[in-house]
């Protein structure tokens, strides 16, 4: 059994200074730390297509105002035209929010759906968790090396037409929950990012073609029953890495998901 500890809420306060503590820290590792952050920007696509995605903008959530999925689209548009045509040389590290910026009213950024210890809340610029878990899925098709993910700690709805395995995404929160990815290939990489009316589409490109393929899934997956009694959600995700050359495989594991449930996974048939 994996032991889960049982949520610690803090007041308002201690959250809101301990956030601005931490945005101070990471603003500081920005600026000393060693990596070199790519900021070139290029909306001429590169030539070989390594893994494209789209996700579905506006779905119907228990308890969530649609109108918060209405902002969150204007809230992808804002962050999308700072990231599309991201070029990340060798030696390069992608950062989210390096790139964004924190995302205000002043900026246009609307209130859209955010999450805070397991509960749906709204926060100017929420919504933006979409995006990185579209960039996270798609770079884990790539050689790209993920240097810093967060996973989302609260499984908050149940599975509903899920086409991904659990725990394949993102969270976000600026500017110190990052999701960072570091080329250390010889090659340079782009993401490039768009919205249509219904979807969300992204894709990653290369200079030079890749004869490795990766095809992501799951291990492992269970629910158990916590001392504190809550239920939790845990499994691996491992990929697969072909060599397109010689058809060799061999796998790898990405990472263990470990997220407290938000709803009885002992639904009786017919519940939602």
């Amino acid at each position: 059994m994996v032991r889960v500890d049982k949520p610690k809420y803090r007041s308002q306060l201690r959250k809101k200074a301990g956030k601005e503590f931490y945005c101070i820290k990471q603003r500081f590792q920005w600026w000393t730390g060693p990596e070199i952050f790519a900021r070139d920007i290029d909306l001429s696509p590169l030539p070989n297509q390594l893994i494209k995605h789209q996700s579905i903008l506006l779905r119907p959530l228990k308890g969530v105002d649609l109108y918060l999925q209405h902002n969150k689209i204007v809230n992808l548009r804002l962050a999308i035209a700072k990231i599309n045509g991201i070029i990340i040389e060798p030696g390069q590290t992608f950062s989210f929010w390096k790139l964004v910026g924190r995302p205000t009213r002043a900026k246009g950024y609307l209130e859209g759906m955010t999450l805070s210890n397991g509960n749906v809340t709204k926060g100017v610029g929420g919504g933006l968790c979409q995006l990185g878990n579209l960039i996270y899925w798609m770079s884990l098709h790539t050689p790209l090396t993920v240097t810093k993910r967060w996973r989302h700690s609260y499984d908050v709805f149940p599975d509903v037409n899920r086409k991904l395995p659990f725990g394949c995404g993102a969270t976000l929160s600026y500017n110190y929950i990052d999701l960072q990815l570091r080329n250390d290939t010889n090659t340079v990489f782009q993401i490039n990012l768009s919205l249509t009316k219904t979807h969300l589409q992204g894709n990653i490109c290369s200079g030079h073609p890749i004869h490795v393929e990766y095809k992501v899934f799951e291990r492992n997956p269970k629910f158990e029953l916590q001392w504190w009694g809550g239920y939790t959600r845990h499994n691996q995700l491992w990929r697969t890495i072909i060599n397109k050359t010689n058809q060799k495989e061999s796998e790898e594991l990405i990472c263990e998901n470990h997220a407290i449930m938000m709803y009885n996974p002992l639904l009786e048939t017919g519940q939602t």
